[in-house]
């Protein structure tokens, strides 16, 4: 099975509006849709970009308010989906989930008006001590009508263990939404993919935020390419990188996923990194 996917390099800028919000996001579906993708993917927080339209007196919203938008973000992604017959990853939204507590969740917007949601499992020291969310306690793989894939947000995909959970799972492409400051950052996450590809012989698909809310605490400064990565081995390309934007650009890029390639490297690659490991010395998260 073959299936084409785009990823977004969302340029962040102060806005006034959630009109303004979902005329931009439109905009690169529509471009996207121009390519003949079937898979969208944005970064995570791009709808931090919601709070600064501000409080009336020239101040951002606080975080805490970023759930208000969650009904007409997910109305305006679900018509996209429908409207253009595509499967959007929607970056990551912040939502309420009861006894106070908000998380920062993946979305999965299906053709057909379904919605999937998958929380971050690992959050950064800045995600707890400055904007007070809460971890997911569980990993979800989901099936679409090009197989199955998993959501893992930005620092998720430096955890091995939990990409390993999700290969066993089925899931032969993790899209990883990705929001970082700086290029060391950036740099964190963009390594993991590469390596988290290798070991699982997985397709990850990339992406984060570029520009800036000059508004808003914690989203002043973005540094993000998107990326559709493979793993290092014939028929791939040696580097691993099926398709790569310009850093800091406003763009997206396209790429083709071949899931049968990923059958025959797991089954006869120059390396079989899915099959040669170890369980007897370390756990089978399957």
């Amino acid at each position: 099975m073959k299936y084409r996917v785009a990823s977004v390099q969302y340029k962040l800028a102060d806005i006034a509006s959630f009109e303004q919000f979902a005329e931009q996001v439109t905009h690169y579906v529509r471009n996207a849709s121009e390519y003949g993708t079937q898979f969208i993917l944005f970064p995570e927080f791009m709808t931090t970009q919601l709070l600064s339209i501000g409080d009336g007196e020239g101040k951002a919203l606080t975080i805490d308010r970023l759930p208000e938008f969650t009904e007409a973000y997910e109305t305006l992604f679900a018509s996209l989906a429908a409207e253009y017959g595509v499967y959007i990853v929607g970056g990551t939204h912040v939502v309420d989930v009861g006894d106070g507590k908000r998380q920062n969740t993946a979305h999965l917007f299906h053709p057909n008006g379904q919605i999937d949601r998958q929380p971050k499992i690992h959050l950064t020291p800045t995600e707890v001590s400055e904007w007070s969310m809460s971890p997911g306690d569980g990993l979800n793989v989901f099936e679409t009508a090009f197989g199955t894939i998993a959501m893992l947000t930005c620092y998720d995909i430096e955890f091995p263990e939990i990409v390993r959970m999700a290969r066993a799972k089925g899931a032969d492409v993790i899209f990883c939404p990705s929001c970082t400051d700086d290029r060391h950052g950036f740099h964190r996450v963009r390594y993991c993919c590469h390596a988290r590809a290798v070991e699982n012989q997985v397709y990850v698909v990339t992406t984060g935020t570029v520009g800036a809310l000059r508004k808003v605490d914690f989203m002043r400064a973005n540094y993000g390419q998107a990326a559709i990565i493979a793993p290092n081995d014939i028929p791939f390309p040696p580097g691993g990188i099926l398709s790569e934007g310009v850093i800091n650009d406003d763009m997206l890029v396209v790429a083709d996923l071949d899931l049968s390639l990923l059958e025959d490297v797991r089954a006869g690659g120059s390396v079989t990194t899915w099959r040669d490991r170890r369980t007897d010395l370390y756990p089978d998260w399957s």
